[in-house]
């Protein structure tokens, strides 16, 4: 579990090739502050574990599924990244609740600058539309932002300039994909409204 609150912006350093997977080396400082192997690590919004690491990078492994779901197989050597480390119980709940799982890629459609922020509008798969409303919270490449307006196709996000200039986010251009994460309580509302609970506990609270 994560906070969509990005630690460090760090550097991949090598991408190798494995068939229907890849191994991926990554360039850091922050986050590899009491991390361990097996721990995970957000890149870019996607949950990794650490499969090896040294005093400066550390390496995890990527599988077909993420790299189906993910902006992560067109990642290149030099490439900038957000990373995040998990939380632990003492940790700030700065962002909102992240997985690290991935649920689309949309791409960046609009960028209007202003003197103080960014508004950023990003296109929308049609099967997120529905989790996003107005001041919601959506993830964007692992970083919590709150939408200013939710479209049918698409959403805004105002970014000031701590998150242009302490994430990936800054550099994003038009026509860029970036990795989307809905609000995990939208999800098992959705659930549990489908299912017909809340209806039945209705009902039957409603018996003498």
């Amino acid at each position: 579990m994560f906070t969509g609150i990005v630690e460090e912006l760090g550097s991949v350093r090598a991408v190798e090739e494995r068939g229907d997977a890849l191994r991926l080396t990554v360039a850091a400082e922050a986050v590899l502050e009491g991390t361990g192997l097996g721990d995970s690590i957000a890149v870019n919004g996607c949950c990794l574990t650490v499969a090896e690491r040294d005093d400066d990078s550390w390496v995890a492994d990527v599988m077909q599924e993420t790299l189906d779901k993910t902006t992560l197989g067109s990642l290149r050597a030099g490439d900038a990244v957000n990373l995040e480390r998990a939380v632990t119980m003492a940790t700030r709940l700065g962002g909102h609740l992240v997985q690290g799982h991935v649920d689309g890629v949309g791409t960046v459609i609009a960028r209007t600058p202003s003197d103080n922020w960014e508004v950023v509008e990003i296109s929308l798969p049609s099967h997120l539309a529905h989790y996003l409303v107005d001041k919601g919270s959506i993830t964007v490449d692992g970083v919590s932002l709150t939408v200013v307006e939710a479209r049918a196709d698409s959403f805004t996000v105002s970014l000031i300039p701590e998150t242009l200039a302490r994430t990936t986010l800054g550099t994003r251009t038009v026509g860029d994909r970036v990795n989307l994460e809905a609000d995990v309580i939208a999800k098992h509302v959705e659930k549990l409204l489908a299912s017909g609970l809340v209806e039945r506990l209705t009902t039957e609270g409603d018996r003498p």
